[in-house]
């Protein structure tokens, strides 16, 4: 992927989160990031002389820590895109940038939406195979 789809899927991003992208360096692949109270990282993108996976790091010792799961994240099984990169990282810096930490209720969701199977639609069918 060319290095500017990766600034504009990084822009976009940061459009619906409270971080902004403040610097890009493509001779390293490089976006930084950052947001009020003194939160940031960058991220390393793939390219095809040095790096397949994305990579995410911080100058900063307090947000390292947070930083951790992401980057198992991307290490886990399968390629991974900007996208899923990025809501990982916010989703891990919720407590640091004083948002809630709500769980994903997708599933919960999901399940809400699946129609039970009606219990007369079987006794109707149990009544034509006794006839």
């Amino acid at each position: 992927m060319d290095f500017q789809q990766f600034v504009d899927i990084a822009d976009k991003w940061c459009y619906n989160t409270p971080f902004e992208l403040i610097a890009t360096e493509e001779a390293e692949s490089r976006l930084d990031f950052y947001a009020d109270p003194g939160v940031s990282f960058y991220v390393l993108c793939p390219d095809s002389d040095f790096r397949d996976n994305f990579h995410v790091w911080s100058e900063s010792e307090d947000c390292l820590p947070f930083l951790q799961l992401v980057q198992e994240y991307i290490l886990s099984c399968g390629k991974k895109t900007l996208s899923e990169v990025l809501e990982k990282v916010f989703k891990s810096f919720k407590p640091l940038l004083g948002l809630p930490d709500v769980d994903d209720d997708a599933f919960e969701d999901y399940n809400a939406d699946v129609e039970e199977e009606e219990p007369e639609a079987d006794s109707q069918h149990m009544s034509v195979s006794q006839q």
